[in-house]
């Protein structure tokens, strides 16, 4: 009977490893929020290719595209304006379910207006939520499929800039437009989509690109290259603005107010502590070793 409760101790140590490992991996997920415009222009045809409907390409370049990324992506879909759309959110931020995310791009059906600006925000606020339940780790990003101007363009010009401020990345794919979008020149990156084949490269390229990671391995020499034009101010700042974690104050509320308790992020005065590290890596010595003592008296008891 003894030597089956230490067995178990046992067992259960294993399980506690296993926890332990899958909650750290949790931490570092990455984030990705698509917004797909689902206005009345989506349905119109390429003015260069007549085979597709706008909307069409975009859930064929979305469903071939999210089909390949990593099994530990969150994965958001945002719509707006979609005829047949109940909730905005069609495809929640979470974990990748594969037959539920295809059924969630093939769903909306274009209607009405582009209200860029209010869903830019919606969809930073969910990410800026999700970036305080991981402690800033990871990687968070809005990628938007528009194929027209914002009809809140002046809340587009307010929210975009806090959203990139916050640092939440923003790419932009303009669906054959005449001209380039307004958000061309504020955002991270934007790329034209003039015909079916582009759209599809336009989100490969954007979600084949890796976040910028501070622990990448360089050279001494390039490090000292990149430094070397510093004054002491400048270095002074750019060490500030490292050792400092991004805000997660929702977009449109100040560090003063107390965010809504469905977008509770916090302020800065308040910000999560990230989980404290063991201090030999990252193995959990501490249940382990209470399970050890455990077994020795256990096993003393015996003799």
């Amino acid at each position: 009977m003894i030597q089956r409760n230490v067995w178990y101790l046992l067992i259960l140590s294993v399980l506690v490893l296993v926890h332990q490992s899958d909650a750290e991996d949790a931490l570092h997920s990455d984030n990705i929020v698509v917004i797909l415009d689902a206005s009345g222009s989506m349905k119109d045809r390429f003015s260069s290719d007549r085979t597709l409907t706008k909307m069409d390409a975009a859930k064929a370049a979305l469903r071939e595209v999210l089909a390949k990324v990593p099994a530990d992506t969150h994965i958001g879909l945002l719509v707006f304006s979609g005829a047949n759309v109940q909730n905005d959110w069609v495809y929640p931020l979470g974990p990748v379910d594969m037959p539920r995310l295809m059924a969630a791009i093939d769903l909306p059906r274009p209607s009405g207006g582009t209200p860029l600006g209010k869903y830019i925000r919606l969809g930073a606020n969910r990410l800026l939520a999700q970036r305080e339940k991981q402690y800033n780790y990871g990687s968070y990003r809005l990628l938007v499929v528009t194929d027209g101007e914002a009809s809140d363009a002046r809340k587009l010009r307010q929210y975009t800039p806090e959203v990139l401020k916050r640092q939440i990345r923003i790419d932009v794919i303009g669906v054959d437009m005449k001209r380039e979008h307004m958000l061309a020149t504020l955002v991270d990156s934007y790329r034209r989509a003039d015909n079916p084949g582009e759209l599809v490269a336009a989100v490969s390229q954007i979600l084949a690109e890796t976040a910028d990671d501070p622990t990448t391995d360089v050279s001494s020499v390039e490090v000292f290259d990149d430094i070397a034009p510093l004054t002491p101010e400048m270095a002074l700042d750019l060490i500030q603005r490292l050792t400092t974690p991004p805000s997660n104050v929702a977009i449109g509320e100040r560090a003063d107010e107390t965010p809504p308790s469905s977008q509770s992020v916090g302020t800065p005065a308040q910000q999560p502590q990230k989980p404290r590290r063991n201090p030999i890596g990252n193995f959990p010595w501490l249940p382990v070793l209470a399970i050890a003592v455990i077994a020795f008296f256990v096993l003393r008891r015996k003799r």
